[in-house]
């Protein structure tokens, strides 16, 4: 492990005046907390946290941010809270600590629609402090370099999620080191024996060929030194992953790939960089189409670079890009280099995207979408592209992800123009709407009155945006006709288990799917978007379900316990298998374990000592723990027996009920259900407030209740 002195050290070679007492508080504070806390390989748990600080330095980070790395699990899995953090190390740093926190525990790799309202919020939390995600994006990657130390299901779902989330958000943020390193990591755990296969060929052209690399880039440095530009010089083969989707791309084996290695070339001045092009492109042949200028079109993370291949040594295919100090340091920091630091300044790179208007760019895009899964796939799609940029007749600059159409062109200028396009011509002559667009084309779209987007625009449409809006005016234009099919499939769905599909059992079903009301899940089951089954199953699973065998309960559900110590589950809150928790000792009777926002807990908020680290055995529970539910019911014949069957449906026990006020026209009582877990009881809760005569419903915490 990183001692403290080799840490502070790190942040003084880019920022002399650093605070290093703050560093070393929050090392040892961090060391502290996480006492007797192993990770999965056997390793103190603090190893990670100060590995995360350790990469952030490399990214020359300020001091906030390096705390809060080594912070960053504190609130999570130890005893500290955020107002001892905000108390030790100021208000900035907790909230840092705080917004990595709600990072960390989004299920980031669950069901698509929880995925997506998941990814809502990671945005919303990257909007308020950027280097939170920075932290974030670290802790994963040092997560990553230790992944075969978890169980091998684990690490195939923190793969997955690493490919789909985190490794385009670096790439998105110009990160682009962090990108390839954690998509390759994450392809030796989906696709090992892939990733293996192309290390061995690449072992192999090395026998053949011997090392290119050291060659190529001796001849790039004659052809500068002839021209008399003074620029240093480097040359990487390319990651595994990425040759691994050039080829699933281009459908090549890897012995007809032939831009392989890559190589840059970084100058003092952008003059300097169109004389490296040129240099280039007199002494090697380019390749057609293979050159891109986003130095004077930059992306939107403030990536500025030349890009382009030429047929070098022997024919093969060499990738070159071209690009001053001050542009390698965006390109390698990406949004990050805004908190950079040169020769122990803070510097104002003047290619650095301000993180707040780079964030606003992107979440506005993103959060416009009130549909799941058109969220999550705008995401996907918005991540992944690589830009074109194209003109309108009058000038102006659309960015589009490669690939785009007219019909991509229309929406990304307005929804009104994307809906009403009939027609388009590019350069002046007039194409089909499903025409590919190349970079500098000038697009200029034809639109007429009363026109509305066709089913076909769904083939065509590329951009996230625009297969939104031609869905969402599908969808509207046959409404209504969906919406009375669908209502017949719920008819006949619900009356297969018994119930009837009444107009609030529709309501908390599309509550429960995260739809915005009724019309939009008729409209769905009507379009075949969704299925009678899955609305069945939102509100009653466990008619759904085949019966399983439960496992056997050990001899302790809760674990954290010494051998000598017994626990019992605290009144106020009832806490249940799946939730959070926390216990408190007292003498004589063991330990009382409670739900970790119990607003009992803040009486022990001065008596560290008696508080005991818990969690939950991850095995099945049996439904043996009790929840009182207050629920206001119409007062009228047959109801409390439907009631007490709904529960009984969902396979829970009453325990105990009992009435606590009675009117003329309501009842209101209390119900004591066991049940197995928080998703047992989320069942119950979902069945109960489907049915008509349910009025209210809640689970009843009292901290009133002495534990």
């Amino acid at each position: 492990m990183i001692d403290v002195e080799d840490l502070v050290e790190l942040v003084r070679n880019y920022n002399p005046r650093s605070n290093s007492d703050l560093i070393r508080g929050a090392y040892a504070y961090g060391k502290a907390m996480h006492e007797g806390q192993f990770r999965h390989s056997g390793e103190p748990y603090f190893t990670h946290p100060v590995e995360v600080a350790a990469l952030l330095t490399e990214q020359q980070m300020d001091d906030a941010t390096i705390a809060t790395a080594l912070l960053h699990d504190t609130i999570e899995d130890t005893k500290s809270t955020y107002a001892e953090v905000a108390d030790r190390f100021g208000e900035e740093i907790a909230g840092l600590v705080d917004g990595v926190t709600k990072l960390t525990n989004l299920e980031l790799s669950s069901t698509e629609t929880r995925q997506a309202e998941n990814f809502r919020k990671l945005l919303m939390a990257m909007s308020k402090d950027l280097r939170v995600l920075l932290v974030k994006l670290a802790d994963r990657l040092h997560n990553m370099r230790t992944i075969k130390h978890m169980r091998p299901e684990k690490q195939v779902q923190k793969a997955h999620e690493t490919m789909e989330i985190y490794a385009p958000l670096a790439g998105r943020m110009g990160m682009q080191w962090m990108r390839d390193e954690l998509e390759d990591l994450a392809f030796s755990v989906l696709n090992s024996e892939a990733r293996n296969s192309i290390m061995r060929r690449f072992l192999r052209l090395q026998k053949d060929t011997g090392d290119v690399i050291p060659r190529i880039t001796g001849d790039i440095r004659d052809v500068l030194e002839k021209q008399g530009v003074e620029a240093q010089v480097f040359g990487r083969a390319k990651k595994p992953y990425s040759v691994w989707r050039k080829m699933q791309e281009k459908e090549l084996s890897f012995s007809r790939l032939s831009d392989i290695y890559a190589f840059r070339v970084i100058t003092r001045s952008e003059d300097d960089c169109y004389a490296v092009l040129g240099a280039i492109h007199r002494r090697w042949r380019a390749v057609p189409g293979r050159f891109k200028d986003y130095i004077s079109q930059p992306k939107t993370n403030g990536y500025r670079s030349i890009h382009t291949t030429v047929s070098g040594r022997d024919g093969k295919r060499v990738e070159i890009q071209i690009r001053t100090r001050e542009m390698h340091e965006v390109a390698e920091a990406g949004v990050a280099a805004h908190w950079s630091y040169r020769d122990g300044e803070r510097v104002e790179n003047p290619f650095a995207v301000d993180p707040a208007k780079w964030l606003e760019s992107l979440t506005d895009r993103f959060l416009a979408s009130d549909d799941h899964d058109e969220f999550l796939e705008h995401v996907k799609l918005e991540m992944f592209a690589d830009q074109v940029f194209c003109f309108t007749p009058k000038g102006e600059v659309v960015k589009l992800p490669r690939g785009a159409t007219p019909i991509d062109f229309a929406y990304a200028i307005h929804t009104r123009i994307g809906d009403s396009c009939v027609g388009s011509r590019v350069d002046g002559l007039r194409v089909p709407l499903w025409t590919r667009l190349r970079n500098g084309q000038s697009v200029e779209i034809t639109t007429a009155e009363g026109q509305r987007p066709q089913a076909t625009w769904m083939d065509i449409a590329v951009t996230g945006r625009a297969r939104s809006a031609i869905r969402r005016s599908l969808r509207e234009e046959h409404r209504d006709r969906f919406a009375k099919l669908g209502r017949e499939l719920a008819r006949v769905a619900f009356e297969h288990v018994g119930k009837k599909a009444t107009d609030k059992a529709l309501r908390t079903a599309a509550k429960a799917l995260g739809l915005k009301d009724a019309e939009e899940l008729l409209a769905r089951l009507g379009s075949a978007e969704l299925s009678g089954n899955a609305v069945v199953a939102a509100l009653y699973p466990e008619l759904k379900k085949q019966a399983k065998p439960e496992s056997v309960e050990p001899t302790r559900a809760v674990i954290g316990l010494r051998q000598d110590q017994n626990s019992q589950r605290a009144r106020c809150c009832q806490p249940v298998p799946g939730e959070r928790i926390v216990g408190i000792t007292y003498r004589g009777r063991g330990v009382v374990v409670h739900a970790i926002d119990c607003p009992a807990l803040v009486e022990f908020e001065d008596q560290p000592d008696r508080w005991v680290d818990l969690h939950w055995h991850d095995g099945t529970h049996a439904p043996a723990y009790s929840v009182t539910l207050d629920v206001t019911m119409v007062n009228d014949a047959g109801v409390l027996g439907r009631i007490c069957t709904l529960i009984g449906e969902q396979k829970a026990n009453i325990s105990d009920m009992q009435f606590t006020d009675r009117k003329p026209d309501f009842y209101r009582m209390s119900i004591d259900v066991e049940v197995r877990d928080v998703e047992h009881l989320h069942n119950v809760l979902t069945a109960l407030e489907a049915d008509s005569d349910v009025a209210a419903l809640e689970r009843l915490r009292d901290v009133e209740r002495k534990p």
